[in-house]
């Protein structure tokens, strides 16, 4: 039976879309706090206002996330011939050298008939970060009632970010509300694939608008470790590692044994329990947890700055020194309240 003119239109924006999806590098579902970048259109600028993380713990505006996907040709008692992929944490994202998958992986690099193999699986690193998108080229269909946005940034856009925070010159962080800057996420082509090596941040400072300010104090900072995937147990961990085996034995992805701990995104959970569905993922990102006071964390240029130049130290060193000069934290209110009083001033 032939299809309908809005049947051929409907599939036709469906695979526009997966195209786009696909030049970005990345295709994300089930949150739009997340802004997505990828589907802006090309040429295109974005302009972003990093906002600090709410997680006083955290000296960074931002964390680093360590995913591994395993493929599967497709699910054993469905559809076995529709590919399916499962995405699992790499345990280095807590602590290095502890991730079971890319030590097996490690001596494959060493043969050129496995190198390929080693790179399907290694990890694919990208960073989190949080703020306001002040100017959107993206005409999205449902945008969050929290302007406040979550940022998925791969390795080469981040080192355009990081690359101001290691200017000796730089007297003050991006992120703060008074002396900070604003960063234009710019899309173009290269080759095939959308390309954000363009991207730079602003020559000037600008203080955060009453309107921005009020955004703050409104809806509070996001507490982005809540957002990375779960730290897996040993439980997990067997699971991992059994997929990680059965998907380069090319093997059927088994419901019965993984699904109470990971599963292809999509992948229906009307007869999962609760449990299941919370130790899952079905999408890389967690429910938000937001702290009932939320705080500004003291980050200044010249401790980020330092905390990136700085030797690699153990982990007890490492505890030690975030024990330290704690600074009295302040509430958005206080702040906010002090910058306007300036502004008053001047």
């Amino acid at each position: 039976m032939a299809l309908s003119l809005k049947e051929i239109q409907a599939r036709l924006l469906e695979q526009q879309a997966k195209k786009d999806r696909a030049k970005g590098g990345q295709a994300f579902t089930g949150d739009n706090a997340v802004y997505p970048f990828w589907n802006n259109p090309e040429g295109s600028s974005a302009t972003l206002r990093f906002l600090p993380d709410g997680n006083q713990a955290n000296d960074f505006f931002w964390l680093e996330r360590l995913i591994i996907k395993l493929p599967f040709p497709g699910v054993k008692g469905q559809n076995d011939a529709k590919p399916v992929e499962v995405q699992v944490p790499c345990t280095d994202m807590w602590k290095a050298n502890t991730c079971p998958i890319t030590a097996e992986i490690r001596p494959w690099w060493k043969d050129k008939s496995t190198e390929d193999l080693a790179r399907k699986y290694y990890r694919k690193k990208s960073f989190l970060f949080q703020g306001l998108v002040t100017a959107n080229p993206n005409k999205e269909d449902n945008t969050p009632e929290n302007p406040i946005r979550r940022f998925i940034i791969n390795p080469s856009v981040f080192d355009v970010i990081k690359s101001i925070l290691l200017d000796q010159d730089l007297e003050h962080t991006p992120t703060d509300y008074e002396h900070g800057r604003d960063f234009y996420l710019v899309k173009t082509t290269k080759g095939q694939y959308a390309n954000y090596s363009s991207s730079k941040w602003a020559m000037k400072e600008r203080p955060l608008t009453s309107d921005e300010l009020d955004t703050v104090t409104k809806f509070g900072l996001y507490n982005l470790e809540q957002f990375l995937p779960k730290k897996p147990d040993d439980a997990h961990l067997k699971a991992m590692m059994e997929m990680f085996e059965a998907s380069v034995n090319e093997e059927l992805y088994d419901v019965e044994r993984w699904s109470n701990f990971y599963r292809p995104n999509g992948m229906r959970t009307e007869n999962m329990s609760a449990s299941t569905r919370e130790n899952s993922n079905e999408t890389t990102e967690q429910q938000v947890v937001r702290n009932e006071t939320p705080v500004t964390p003291t980050v200044t240029a010249s401790n980020i700055l330092d905390k990136l130049t700085k030797p690699v130290v153990t982990e007890s060193d490492e505890t030690a020194t975030q024990s330290t000069d704690k600074a009295k934290p302040q509430t958005p209110e206080d702040i906010i309240a002090a910058i306007r009083r300036r502004q008053q001033q001047k």
